[in-house]
Order: structure tokens, then sequence, then C-alpha cells
């Protein structure tokens, strides 16, 4: 790298102003710069791994999904329904309580979903058709199963 060494710190100016700091096993980047070359590293990772996935938009199935929720196992509350929004394929929460819901519809109507409220969490997973659907769900020693009817 041509630039001018400054001399109050181990590291490289380039023409630019830049600092390059230099140490024994190579070059590192600035801590922003780093950030910024992880951050892009990251966002090519992740559409590589979406393009190359099965497809995920799936208008068939967006609209509103009324889910219940039964406890078949663990000491969590034993029924409860909560309303889910699909749009394009990805699962939201869709009513008014500050959950975390997180998820995604195949084209084949395979469903996977992450929901948290603070420190307790819970994953879940099945299969929708046009109109219902069904599956299992685990998390914070419990565990059940659920069903869905799609409302909109």
């Amino acid at each position: 790298m041509r630039g001018r060494r400054n001399p109050s710190s181990r590291a490289l100016t380039d023409t630019r102003g830049c600092s390059t700091r230099v140490a024994n096993r190579g070059v590192f980047m600035n801590p922003l710069r780093n950030r910024i070359g992880w951050g892009v590293v990251a966002l090519v990772a992740a559409s590589a791994a979406l393009s190359t996935t099965t497809s995920f938009a799936v208008p068939r199935y967006d609209g509103t999904w009324s889910v219940a929720l039964v406890t078949t196992r663990g000491d969590c509350i034993a029924s409860y329904r909560y309303p889910i929004q699909i749009t394009n394929g990805v699962v939201a929460n869709g009513g008014a309580l500050a959950l975390d819901v997180r998820g995604k519809v195949a084209a084949n109507g395979a469903v996977t979903v992450f929901v948290k409220h603070g420190e307790q969490h819970a994953t879940g997973a099945g299969r929708l058709s046009a109109t219902v659907g069904r599956g299992s769900w685990r998390g914070g020693g419990c565990s059940g199963s659920w069903t869905a009817e799609r409302r909109s």
C-alpha cells in the first residue's frame, strides 16, 4: 500500500487519508470498515441462500389466520387462540400483543414459525391448506399441537 506513515501510531495512512492498521499477521481494516465489510458479506450470503431455496412468496396462503394452541405436555397455558398474518409466504404477528412472530410458508404449505415474548420462546411446524392448517409446537418446557383457520 502506498502512503505515508503516521508517526503517532502503528498505522499507515493512504492517499485518501484512511487509516489502515498493520499487524504481524497482515493488514486489518479500521473497525467501521470491518463492520461494513461483514455486513455486506452477510447480506450477500442471505441473498444467495434465499435465491437457492424453495420459493416462499406464496400468495395463496396470504391473509389473517386464527391459530389455536393446545398444550399437551408441561405446565403452560392449556389453550390459547391468536391471530397470525401471512404476506407473500412470510408469517408475522397479526394481533395486538407484543410478540415477535417470524416464519415462512413454502409452496407446498409447509410452515415453520418462531415466537418470542420477552425471554420465552417457542417453535412450531406444520402444514397449511387453502383454509385450514395443523401442526405441533414446543418451547419453555412445554409442547403441544396447533390448528389454524383462515379468516381472510
